[in-house]
């Protein structure tokens, strides 16, 4: 009896040192104010599993430096790649441009070397694409007119029609001696991992998942997800946006939901920052170390292109700021009339909530777009708790009826335009690899304004009064998952 006692006291202590250097670890590793006493009271008061969950989706590989975007470059182009920078620095000078004007201080944001250096690209044709049905055409007929190489990469990949035609296509390619490189989010394309993935293999496509799901560190891998969506061909075109590669992006007689999103291709300069991402990730998880050559990086014809300034913003745990929450909350501030933001998932952290409400209480107009049905009931449900400060302050949140609305985009009085990855929560701004691009362009801001109000008029507006007498209820259950919002 005596030594059960004795063993168990010893137990007792062992767990209680364990869980202090746990609760020590949280407090040092924990950004935000919010995760860390979420995570400290589950440890707390969650015995074992406590502990277990924290490990498998709080670790902060922001600060583990598990990835690095650092590339081998010759010096020689690097000196090139200076000088175009430099170039494209007076060509800004000496070209008057409203939007670049309005937006200088997000443009040094973005160029400031203690977070993320994003340079802004000048010379770029981009074409807004609405919904896969405009999307798949134009990527198989540029994927077919590829000459050097292909770089690809997706959060979402199906073993589906649209999903085997494009594999079909990349299989020819490299038939023909066309470089042909694929990256697949193991967690959001798992359904490809096996004979899919073999058959590239096969046909000399190299292939590799992002972040390969091990099950000795399953959850937290699960929980740091490659949401990019981004496509190169021969270093001059390239795709970014919210559409992955499935069936269920194409809106015709097959799918009973219609599908909405956005995405660009862009022809130009940007096409640079997205093929430095691609092979930066492409090092990271296929070990190789592929040197930044002119092949990748082509010089480019500048008098077919257009004037149209743009900057990529990469973002995730690799980077030393939250660049793309940073440069958001930035964009809002300079807001001076208007701001229309769509997004599938909203949960904010503090900073974003306040930014859109001091914004519409100062008297611009803040416009958001969300589903009125989601993929999600959980991520639906956390994100309708912050609708109420919200229209108390003044913004308008219309839902979209018509289907599923899955862009992620914003424009900034007419005048600056996002198209990205990036949701709206904490997900994308915390944990996920995320990529988004930032065009300085009246004419392409108003295309996406215009993009927007169609989407107005099939989604339905919240009233604030009917919002604020909901069934207590409602409201309850709505705070209750807002709760679980940090790991959502």
């Amino acid at each position: 009896m005596l030594n059960n006692t004795f063993l168990i006291l010893i137990l007792e202590i062992v767990y209680g040192i364990i869980l202090l250097g746990v609760v020590l670890r949280i407090i040092w590793d924990t950004r935000s104010i919010s995760k860390t006493l979420a995570y400290l009271l589950i440890v707390i008061f969650v015995p074992l599993f406590g502990i277990f969950f924290y490990f498998s989706f709080g670790i902060n590989y922001r600060k583990r430096n598990i990835y690095s975007r650092k590339l081998l470059t010759d010096k020689l182009l690097l000196e090139d790649f200076k000088l175009e920078i430099n170039q494209n620095k007076q060509f800004l000078k000496d070209n008057e441009n409203d939007a670049v004007d309005y937006a200088q201080s997000l443009i040094k944001l973005l160029t400031n070397h203690a977070i993320d250096y994003s340079p802004i690209s000048v010379h770029n044709n981009i074409e807004i694409l609405v919904n896969g049905e405009a999307f798949f055409p134009l990527l198989i007929e540029k994927l077919k007119q590829a000459k050097k190489h292909i770089h690809i990469e997706f959060y979402i990949y199906e073993d589906d029609k649209i999903g085997n035609e494009i594999k079909d296509i990349l299989i020819e390619k490299a038939k023909q001696g066309v470089e042909v490189r694929f990256i697949y989010d193991d967690f959001g394309s798992k359904n490809i991992r096996g004979k899919f993935v073999k058959q590239l293999r096969e046909n000399n496509v190299k292939v590799y998942p992002f972040n390969k799901i091990k099950l000795i560190a399953l959850a937290n891998r699960l929980n740091y997800r490659n949401h990019r969506k981004i496509v190169i061909i021969d270093g001059e075109t390239s795709f970014i946006g919210g559409i992955n590669i499935s069936d269920k992006y194409m809106n015709n007689q097959e799918n009973q939901l219609f599908w909405r999103d956005t995405h660009l291709m862009i022809e130009g300069e940007a096409s640079y920052s997205l093929q430095y991402i691609f092979l930066s990730d492409w090092n990271f998880c296929s070990q190789e170390k592929i040197k930044i050559t002119r092949n990748y990086f082509p010089k480019l014809n500048t008098e077919r292109l257009n004037f149209s300034p743009t900057q990529v913003i990469a973002d995730g745990p690799d980077s030393k700021a939250h660049t793309l929450l940073i440069s958001t909350i930035h964009a809002i501030n300079l807001a001076k009339t208007d701001i229309l933001i769509t997004t599938p998932y909203y949960i904010p952290d503090d900073s974003l909530q306040q930014a859109l409400v001091i914004a519409s209480l100062s008297g611009v107009k803040v416009k958001l777009l969300v589903p009125k049905n989601s993929d999600s009931y959980f991520v639906n449900t956390a994100s309708q708790a912050y609708f109420e400060e919200l229209l108390e302050a003044g913004v308008e949140i219309h839902q979209y009826a018509k289907g599923f609305i899955h862009a992620k985009t914003f424009i900034i009085d007419g005048k600056i335009a996002s198209v990205g990855t990036a949701n709206l929560d904490i997900r994308s701004f915390d944990l996920n690899f995320e990529i988004s691009s930032l065009i300085y362009n009246e004419e392409q801001a108003l295309k996406l304004v215009a993009i927007f109000n169609e989407d107005l008029n099939h989604s339905e507006r919240i009233h604030p009064n009917d919002w604020k007498n909901r069934k207590k209820t409602v409201k309850f259950t709505e705070r209750l998952f807002r709760l679980l919002s940090p790991f959502l």
